[in-house]
Parts: C-alpha cells; sequence; structure tokens
C-alpha cells in the first residue's frame, strides 16, 4: 500500500457540564470575561473515578463500531496524551486490552495539544512502511485533575474527553504529508511539572506565536498537500481560544472551508481538541466525504503539528 486513509471517527465527553456561571461561583471571574477572551461558553469534566484510558476506549470502541471494523484487525495504538497518571503500563496498552485487541503495537505520544497530528502522522507512516494495516490514533486528556482551580487565567480554559480516528492502508493516500516541528526557546510556554505538577502556560506568549507565526505554516501543510486553502472544505485546528481560530481561518485564505468552533462548548482539551471537534462535524455531516481537512495541532514544547486528510 502506498498510504493511509481516515475511514471512521469517533469522540467521548463526560456527563458533567461546567459553565462560566458556575466557574464563577468558584475564581473571580465572569461570563463575559471569559468569553470576550477566549470564547468559551462551557466545557465538560470527568468524575473523579473517569479514567483517561476510560475515555480513551469509549471514543476508540465508539470510532471502530462507526467504521464496522473488527477490532481484531486493529494491530497499532497510538494514544496522544499528557495527563496519564501512571507511567506504566501506558494509556494505548490498556485501551486494546479494554477492546480485546490481539497483539497490536501499542505506543503513547505527549507532546501536549499537538499530540493527535502527531500520532496521526506516526500511524500514516507506519502504514505507509508496511509496519501496519489498520490503527486507531486517540486523542485524550484529563486536564481537570491537573489543574489550580484558584487560578482563573488557567481554570477557564480546560476540558476533559478523547476523541478517536481509525486509519486503513489505501493504494490512495488520503493523509497528506506532515509538517511538524518545535520552537525550542519557547519549551517552557506550557507546562505541568513535577508529580504534582499544575498546567501553567504562558498565554500571551502562546497567542502572540499562533496568530504570527502559524499562518505561515498552515500554508506550508497546504502546499506539501498539493491544496491551495480556498479548496479546503474543512479547518479544525487545536481548539485552544476562539481569539487564535478565527482570525488564521481568514488568514489563511479558506474561504470555503467549515472552521471547528468546538471550544466554545468543550474548552481546551489538549491533544483531544483535534478529534472530538472533527468527530463532531463528521456526526452532523457538515462537511462532505472526501473533502480535504486541515488539521492542525499546537502546544506544549512548544511543539506543532498539521496535515490535510479526506474527510470519511
Amino acid at each position: 500500500m502506498t498510504g493511509s486513509r481516515v475511514v471512521a471517527l469517533g469522540h467521548y465527553q463526560p456527563e458533567r457540564v461546567l459553565t462560566n456561571a458556575e466557574l464563577a461561583t468558584m475564581v473571580e471571574t465572569n461570563d463575559e470575561w471569559i468569553q470576550s477572551r477566549v470564547g468559551i461558553k462551557e466545557r465538560r469534566i470527568a468524575a473523579p473515578d473517569e479514567s483517561v484510558d476510560e475515555m480513551a476506549w469509549r471514543a476508540a470502541a465508539k470510532a471502530l463500531a462507526n467504521a464496522g471494523i473488527d477490532s481484531a484487525e486493529i494491530d497499532y495504538v497510538v494514544v496522544a496524551t499528557c495527563t496519564a497518571i501512571d507511567r506504566s503500563p501506558n494509556i494505548a496498552a490498556r485501551v486494546a486490552a479494554r477492546l480485546g485487541l490481539g497483539n497490536p503495537a501499542a505506543l503513547d505520544i505527549n507532546t501536549a495539544c499537538s499530540g493527535f497530528a502527531y500520532a496521526l502522522a506516526t500511524a500514516d507512516q507506519a502504514i505507509r512502511a508496511g509496519a501496519a494495516t489498520k490503527a486507531i490514533v486517540i486523542g485524550v486528556e484529563k486536564l481537570s485533575d491537573w489543574t489550580d482551580w484558584t487560578d482563573r487565567t488557567t481554570c477557564v480554559l480546560i476540558g476533559d474527553g478523547a476523541g478517536a480516528a481509525v486509519l486503513v492502508a489505501s493504494d490512495e493516500p488520503q493523509v497528506g504529508p506532515v509538517v511538524w516541528g518545535s520552537v525550542p526557546e519557547m519549551s517552557d510556554a506550557v507546562r505541568i511539572e513535577g508529580r504534582d505538577g499544575k498546567f501553567q502556560q504562558a498565554g500571551l506568549s502562546v497567542f502572540r506565536w499562533a496568530t504570527t507565526q502559524l499562518p505561515e505554516i498552515a500554508q506550508q501543510v497546504c502546499e506539501k498537500a498539493g491544496l491551495k486553502p480556498e479548496e479546503l472544505g474543512g479547518v479544525v485546528l487545536h481548539q485552544a481560544n476562539l481569539r487564535i481560530i478565527e482570525p488564521l481561518a481568514k488568514r489563511l485564505g479558506a474561504v470555503n472551508a467549515v472552521v471547528a468552533k468546538d471550544v466554545v462548548e468543550s474548552g481546551n482539551t489538549s491533544a483531544a481538541s483535534i478529534p472530538i471537534a472533527w468527530s463532531k462535524l463528521v456526526e452532523k455531516r457538515e462537511i462532505p466525504s472526501g473533502a480535504p481537512v486541515l488539521l492542525f495541532g499546537f502546544g506544549g514544547g512548544l511543539s506543532y503539528a498539521g496535515q490535510v486528510v479526506r474527510n470519511p
């Protein structure tokens, strides 16, 4: 096979909805302040006993069901997360066990918010190299475990959840070349440090980088895929901040694309944000099957990655 294609998506979000109004009873903030700065209205928060691997499993099971593929056929599982509590086993191994898979390769990737795009690229490359034929790629986070709920600059941002994609080998590649990299001098811009660390970020620095540097890199992703931005049917960026997403899509010139704005109802779910937002658009049939979709994540490290993928 010469490449891979995404055949189905799935997502899972916890039941509990945390609104801006409820947050205002916990820290000094209000709905207007939050929406004006990041565009978030509400987010989902996992229950105390709802684990990262459970959310990942639920999203993966939904994606498999949507794909109509027997779980025994999956030979590669890759999970993007930065919020796993246990060091070993990894989340991918636990998901494989929950799904009852045979003997798949199972690995985790931690590049924080760019994780899903990184994971998707590694799965595509494994299939291209003949090391896998069918893969599950999962982005999952439980940021609520690592949040200082007295810090209004961070607690208003985060949400929990998981999203997954099923890739299969294809003679007609539908996952485009990845453009990825990092900004070493900004390696401390997004942090969860130590055994009991809390999510911290240099929000203004990340905002400035994203709004000034990201448009050019996103343009490179389109060029590598052999497309012009106006040909895109969808744009699914890391759902960090609506004030980043809207200007970027405009500057890129993706005038015909459906732009994912799931951040409004889900908050920032780090590595889970792209697959959750994309899965919802597919579920609602807002992007035509076969249309090119730009995926682009950026976050801790400061790492970034993007590719153009044909919509399942």
